[in-house]
């Protein structure tokens, strides 16, 4: 997976990008000298299971987090992060609305005030 910056992910198929993240998980469990049996059982998984995410079929989202957080790589998931964007113009008209003075104590509000 050295070569994302490359990747046109927009014209790869579902089939392509499911392979795609089953040759990842593959590398991984294979860089951590982990079984299919041994990751399968670890995250709770058949070894059925695992060989068809490492194949690129169809299996759940739930299986591959499972699977992502037994081979410790769920900080692929940053690239989800959602960040709130400010416009310009609504920051602008909320900077409008905020306070610009404060008042100071009402003298005449005061529980020591004598008649």
């Amino acid at each position: 997976m050295t070569d994302i910056s490359y990747k046109n992910w927009r014209s790869m198929s579902d089939k392509a990008l499911s392979e795609h993240i089953g040759r990842f998980v593959k590398q991984k469990r294979l860089e951590q000298n982990k079984t299919q049996q041994d990751l399968a059982h670890a995250a709770g998984i058949s070894r059925s299971t695992l060989s068809l995410l490492e194949k690129g079929e169809t299996v759940t989202l739930a299986t591959l987090l499972q699977v992502l957080r037994t081979i410790d790589q769920l900080h692929v998931l940053d690239v989800f992060s959602v960040q709130t964007v400010v416009s310009p113009l609504l920051l602008a008209k909320m900077e409008l609305k905020k306070r610009k003075r404060s008042r100071g104590k009402d003298s005449t509000s005061s529980t020591n005030s004598t008649w």
